[in-house]
């Protein structure tokens, strides 16, 4: 699986909806910052493994006003003994949430990649032209259109973070099209309902959408993330159980600033 883990934490709808790509923001403004701790699973033992930090703030992209969301990730120095993770990744979203423009610098182990995606809209279409530069320096381009929403990771993230999940079932699964690397494939989320969370590190409890990433592989449907969200307006996640290929691995919410709505998911503190 190429995209960066982290991200996969955010895609909540599916989108088999016409290409006009765009919906009111009711979750989040410039000038939010989320900032989590990631954890590995090392021979039984926990670790702390590095950080991340999700920034939204103001931008402009060829005269259009928008959102620039950043994602950077970083394994710390014990972490780096073993496996190094530097992403950095960018996104541009008009102000109705069109996806514009996005970046991802990937150094994950001994090996670097690139990602961009251009998005226009000509006709009624979503259409991308992406350029990808893999871990050999090769660089190629691609083009896709289609009459559904073509989405990066972090622009659905934005997108999807102003749905209204009252209406969603318990096993309800949710699709969408994501660009990635040189393709453009559907992805699948299974809504597992509704729970309470209680971060060890604060002690605050959270009402949280518990919602899983899956992946078919020959036949068969491995669960890749679990995730919570505050069951709030702003639609923060506050954990993630990763299963990756060489373990399991964990993040947890450790500061939000800048959040745009009350945070009523909070139950307790």
């Amino acid at each position: 699986m190429k995209t960066p883990l982290l991200l996969l934490l955010f895609a909540l709808a599916p989108l088999g909806l016409r290409a006009q790509c765009t919906g009111e923001n009711t979750a989040f403004a410039a000038g939010e910052t989320l900032v989590y701790d990631l954890f590995f699973n090392w021979k039984f033992v926990w670790l702390k493994a590095g950080t991340a930090t999700m920034s939204v703030g103001d931008a402009i992209h060829k005269g259009t006003e928008g959102y620039r969301t950043n994602l950077i990730t970083r394994t710390n120095a014990k972490l780096d003994k073993f496996f190094v993770m530097r992403d950095t990744l960018e996104s541009v979203v008009s102000r109705d949430l069109a996806p514009l423009y996005y970046r991802k610098g990937a150094l994950e182990g001994n090996r670097y990649r690139v990602d961009e995606v251009w998005y226009d809209y000509p006709d009624g279409l979503s259409r991308v032209n992406q350029r990808f530069r893999n871990h050999h320096g090769h660089v190629s381009w691609h083009a896709h259109q289609s009459r559904s929403c073509i989405y990066d990771m972090l622009s659905m993230l934005v997108r999807a973070r102003s749905f209204d999940p009252t209406d969603y079932k318990v096993g309800q699964r949710l699709r969408f099209w994501m660009a990635d690397g040189d393709e453009v494939s559907e992805q699948t989320l299974v809504f597992r309902g509704r729970e309470k969370f209680k971060m060890e590190s604060t002690g605050t409890t959270y009402r949280c959408l518990v919602f899983s990433f899956v992946e078919t592989e020959d036949g068969r449907e491995n669960e890749i993330i679990t995730f919570y969200i505050t069951d709030d307006a702003n639609h923060l996640p506050v954990r993630l159980d990763l299963f990756l290929r060489f373990g399991t691995a964990k993040a947890f919410l450790t500061m939000a600033t800048g959040v745009r709505n009350p945070m009523t998911s909070v139950v307790k503190r």
